[in-house]
Parts: C-alpha cells; structure tokens; sequence
C-alpha cells in the first residue's frame, strides 16, 4: 500500500524513507524541530550539514489525507546515485493532519513528482532540477510497482527499465502539465459504463483509485461492495466478483478481484473509494498505485 524508497540530505548523508509521489511537487521531511506528532522518523538536523543554507519561507500543503507545515530550506540532495545540488525542501514541524498513516508509517516524508506549477512555494522540483544539472539523460522516469517483499519495484530516473515488461509501452498524451492528467474513455464493469467523467490523475501517492461518489456508489453497486466508512467499502473476500474495466486511450486495462480486493486481517477492502473534489480541479479520477498502475 505505501511504496518507498531512500535519499540522503546534507553533507554527511541523512537519510530518510520517502513516498515518490506523482500527485505533489514539493519534497518535505520531518525537522529535527518536529513536534510529537512525526513520531520516529528519522528527522533532518540543519546544524549536522555543512551544506545547509537558511530559506525560513513558511510550507503549508494540504493532501487528501490532511496538511503538513514547516519551513523551507536549502542543501544536497542524493538519490538513486544522482546528486541535485542546492534542492530547496521543507522541513516539517506538524505533521498532525495525516494523523496516524504518518505516525505509524514507514516513510519519513515525500518527494512530489509532479510539475512546479503546484509546488506551494514555486520551488523547482526535484527531477527539473535533475535535468536541469544534466543528472539524467532523458526526461523520463518510471515505476515498476512490485507486490511483495521478494518483490519491491523501482524507480528509474532518467529513462526506463526494459526489463520490466514485454511488448510496447503505451503512451498516453496529457491534457494538463499540473498533475499528470490524462484522459479516460470509459469506466464499465461487463460492458455497463458507471463514470460520468472523463478527467484522471495518474498518483503513485494515491493507494487506491478514488472517484466521485456517485460513481464509486454505482460501482460497488455492481461489484457487491457495501459502504463501510469515509468513502471506503468492505466486500467479501471470496466469491465471483465481475472485472472491472478502465478504456484509455482506446485501449481496454481490465482488473480482476485479484487486483482490487485488499486484504486487511479478516476483512476485504475495495480497491475504490469515494472522494468528490470540487471545480475547478474536479470531478475526477485518482488512479493510484495498488491497482491501476500494477496492472499497466
């Protein structure tokens, strides 16, 4: 459900465990200053790091889950082997709006892989600065989203990893630089669509594909889920349950029970949730990472 990896602030290296997150643009970590609600996480400490340089400016986000806050500030970042000189970061204070999916996560922080224009303080992100110092070769990345500890997956930088898949990659053009939006044709289960809209942000951040209400509802309507809490459903763990379909780009991505029932002890969630985000930004699609992305 949390996919994660290492990078290193400062000179010497700390080091932290983040979520590679394409639904944000800004990279933040827990501050040596945090208070108790960082748990913990490992937590920079600006006065270990030769490389450090004072910004102050205020960092307040708001995610799905809840707002983090701190300070911006400046020092070397390394990641993969690649080293991004003079990376503006927050360092975190309150962490106490993702409550305890942060307390008692294994990630420190998360780095934002989406476009500048949604970083909070117009700071340049971490893979633009990667190409703009000529760490990478190409301006791509990918993910390889593994599903068990044998299997962890990767994050290629620079390119991507031909070992990781059969055939010819998909391309899918996008309808805005913000996120990464793109278009859905369709959403059905056994040829009966149930979306009412077309708008869709592909978030290695997002655990489960979201959606408006309405269609979530008509969804597990069909599935045999039934609502449990805050937008999520429950459905049973066994049984016949139809394929679900999502058409993009022309092209049908079909996912069985096997990829959108989660297991949680004795109970089943569904791989969908109800989440209505309001105009301008919405209605639409969140298409995370335990299901669609896998799947592709």
């Amino acid at each position: 459900m949390q996919y994660y990896g290492t990078i290193s602030l400062g000179t010497p290296d700390q080091d932290f465990e983040v979520i590679f997150d394409t639904g944000s643009s800004d990279l933040w970590v827990a501050s040596a200053g945090c208070d108790s609600s960082c748990g913990r996480h490992a937590m920079y400490d600006s006065s270990q790091s030769s490389t450090y340089e004072e910004d102050g400016e205020s960092f307040d986000i708001m995610y799905g889950s809840g707002p983090v806050s701190g300070f911006q500030s400046i020092d070397t970042l390394n990641l993969g082997g690649l080293t991004v000189q003079e990376q503006d970061f927050a360092e975190v204070t309150d962490a106490s709006g993702l409550g305890a999916a942060y307390r008692m996560g294994k990630f420190d922080g998360i780095l934002g892989m989406a476009f500048d224009i949604l970083s909070v303080n117009g700071e340049t992100t971490v893979f633009k600065n990667l190409m703009d110092q000529n760490q990478v070769d190409e301006g791509k990345f990918a993910f390889y989203l593994g599903n068990s500890k044998l299997d962890q997956g990767e994050l290629t930088l620079g390119g991507v990893n031909e070992d990781h898949y059969t055939g010819d990659i998909e391309w899918v053009p996008l309808t805005e630089e913000t996120y990464w939006v793109i278009s859905v044709d369709d959403m059905s289960v056994e040829g009966e669509s149930f979306s009412t809209t077309t708008k869709a942000i592909v978030d290695s951040g997002t655990s489960i594909i979201t959606g408006p209400s309405d269609d979530i509802a008509k969804l597990a309507d069909m599935a045999g889920a039934k609502p449990f809490v805050a937008g999520e459903y429950l459905i049973s763990c066994d049984g016949d349950h139809p394929d679900i379909t999502i058409t993009i780009n022309g092209k049908d991505y079909t996912l069985t029970s096997e990829d959108y029932i989660i297991p949680d002890g004795s109970l089943c969630l569904f791989g969908f949730m109800a989440m209505d985000i309001p105009r301008p930004t919405g209605p639409l699609y969140i298409l995370g990472n335990s299901t669609i992305i896998i799947n592709f």
